[in-house]
């Protein structure tokens, strides 16, 4: 069993683009989600994954993630999960001991720039990159099951 503490912020500006120390471009889609978890697939140029997740509101979640061969994910993906799929390149930045996660959103989601930090613990402090705008942890809209029903595009 595995616990995620995570952040989510939106992303204002570039400059974060100077730092990324590496970027995947992911492809993912929900088998099924309900109140008490969701069950993601998600897909790299080199790997398929199956994750399943707690529902839960926050930044605290119980998390459990296992590989899955990469033509079975794209068939999953391709055949079993609601549409429309999370398309986005995520770019790893580096800053004050901590590594940022920037997805970069496509297609139904285009637009949409975010930000997360793995925290070791709720209350750990750290250090917010001049790039790192409000935060959204707790707004539901921001996260990917959500984008998947209600994508960006369509927001007003």
């Amino acid at each position: 069993m595995a616990q995620e503490i995570e952040r989510k912020f939106l992303v204002i500006g570039d400059s974060w683009k100077n730092h990324v120390s590496r970027s995947v471009h992911y492809q993912q889609g929900y088998l099924c989600g309900n109140t008490r978890s969701s069950i993601r697939v998600r897909v790299s140029d080199e790997s398929g994954y199956l994750n399943i997740k707690s529902a839960t509101l926050g930044v605290r979640r119980e998390e459990f993630e296992y590989p899955v061969p990469l033509p079975d994910a794209r068939r999953m993906l391709e055949l079993l999960c609601e549409g429309p799929l999370i398309e986005k390149t995520r770019h790893f930045v580096e800053y004050r001991g901590h590594v940022w996660e920037v997805d970069v959103f496509e297609g139904q989601n285009r637009g949409l720039v975010v930000a997360e930090v793995e925290l070791s613990s709720e209350d750990e402090t750290f250090e917010r990159p001049d790039w790192i705008g409000e935060e959204v942890s707790h707004d539901a809209r921001y996260y990917n099951t959500s984008l998947v029903r209600h994508p960006y595009i369509r927001w007003t």
